[in-house]
């Protein structure tokens, strides 16, 4: 009986242990070898590419085969509506926690950096950002991972005109439906050497950033780590038995820790699209609602972001000396925090445009942004654990509210009927 649960549990956990272990051999080699790790980095680099070379074919087939397939529009509406709500709320209640965290624990405090603001201030043209972030001039341009936004949308629209056509359509339903199911048949393939690569990729982040984290940025890290990791570990426990239950939580766990190291280990989230994919339908949430959550959620789904914009506002705020308390003061950078969480893009680096919006709608001057941006660039693997594992967690929150009780009830039992065999 016992051997037979030690058994169960390591067929169950098996590849987040083995990606764990290779996470933490890393970091150790990164420890020993220092910014000589960073050899180490063509090694990750296989697989992130292979990851950012799948991902647009798979957001295209997956999100327009969850629409094409969708009998009722409304329940594409529902879906898409509860998507949005659950993306605000969820970023809101993070923005909060990290404002308590920097009311509590200034970032800035004892930092004394003399700036001197130029006479005239670029200001960011957020409705060009609108445009550029949802639609693209030529067609393309929606073949590059950098658009990831307009490529949603657009597959949105076509998956909803496959819908309209009717039976004309049928087929096309039927052939992206197929063609969904090789994509994640790839997926699982280009997994077996996610343990090599990620373990390769964190042992340079670690060699070649490890030492920047006792500079003169020590103290805002001490403030978001934690935090972070409070939020990662607390948050989504208590999300997860909104949407399940008891059962919730057990669930979410076992299923987690893959999307969590990958996008820890790669600072993508949409590199860690297929591994949360395979992640939500071992959890059981519904085909058409995690397909269209999870690649959604990658780049408007920053709970993570949100966090890490409210630590870099109080930071700057704290080196101009300017008093960052209050109820309008907390507002705006709740609403400043979403707002870039929002139009962030899911790739490395992507925090740069939040960093800017930051910068010009307080009027900051310019020489604040390297100072943030750097800021971001520490903070930047949890951030991205936060935001990819949050699509995990969002896409059950969805199926709960769109579906009620009725998903999670046929996933239990199945559990139930499994253990007991």
């Amino acid at each position: 009986m016992v051997a037979g649960t030690k058994s169960s549990v390591w067929q169950s956990y098996r590849y987040p242990i083995m990606l764990l272990i290779c996470i933490a051999l890393g970091a150790v080699i990164g420890i020993m070898m220092g910014k000589d790790a960073e050899a180490l980095k063509p090694f990750g680099d296989i697989f992130i590419n292979m990851m950012f070379t799948i991902v647009v074919p798979l957001v295209f087939v997956n999100i327009s085969s969850a629409v094409a397939n969708i009998v009722d529009l409304k329940r594409l509406g529902k879906i898409l509506g509860v998507m949005l709500a659950v993306f605000v709320i969820t970023g809101i209640i993070s923005s909060i926690l990290m404002l308590v965290g920097v009311s509590i624990f200034p970032p800035s405090e004892g930092i004394n950096v003399e700036l001197k603001a130029p006479e005239e201030i670029n200001q960011l043209n957020t409705a060009d950002q609108f445009v550029q972030a949802f639609t693209v001039s030529n067609f393309s341009d929606l073949l590059s991972r950098k658009n990831m936004l307009a490529l949603i949308v657009f597959s949105i629209l076509f998956g909803l005109s496959v819908s309209l056509a009717g039976e004309k359509g049928r087929k096309v339903a039927e052939g992206l439906n197929a063609l969904s199911d090789v994509m994640i048949k790839m997926i699982k393939i280009l997994m077996y050497y996610a343990p090599i690569g990620l373990g390769a990729y964190f042992a340079n982040l670690v060699g070649v950033f490890g030492p920047d984290l006792l500079g003169s940025y020590a103290r805002a890290m001490v403030i978001y780590y934690p935090i972070s990791f409070l939020y990662f570990l607390i948050a989504f426990t208590i999300y997860a038995y909104l949407s399940m239950g008891k059962g919730g939580p057990r669930l979410f766990w076992k299923n987690a820790i893959s999307p969590a190291v990958t996008s820890f280990a790669t600072g993508s989230s949409v590199a860690t699209i297929p591994v949360n994919l395979e992640a939500t339908e071992k959890i059981g949430v519904p085909k058409d609602v995690r397909e269209i959550v999870i690649p959604f959620g990658a780049t408007a789904h920053m709970d993570g972001s949100c966090l890490s914009a409210i630590l870099k506002i109080s930071f700057i705020f704290g080196l101009f000396n300017m008093p960052f308390h209050g109820l309008d003061t907390y507002l705006t950078a709740i609403m400043i925090a979403v707002l870039s969480g929002v139009v962030m893009s899911g790739v490395p680096g992507g925090g740069f445009i939040g960093e800017m919006l930051i910068v010009t709608m307080y009027g900051f001057p310019p020489e604040a942004l390297p100072i943030i941006a750097m800021l971001g660039t520490l903070v930047d693997p949890p951030a991205t654990m936060v935001n990819a594992t949050g699509d995990t967690v969002a896409s059950m929150m969805v199926a709960r509210i769109v579906d009620g009780k009725e998903w999670m009830k046929k996933k239990i039992l199945g559990q139930e009927e499994t253990a007991s065999m």
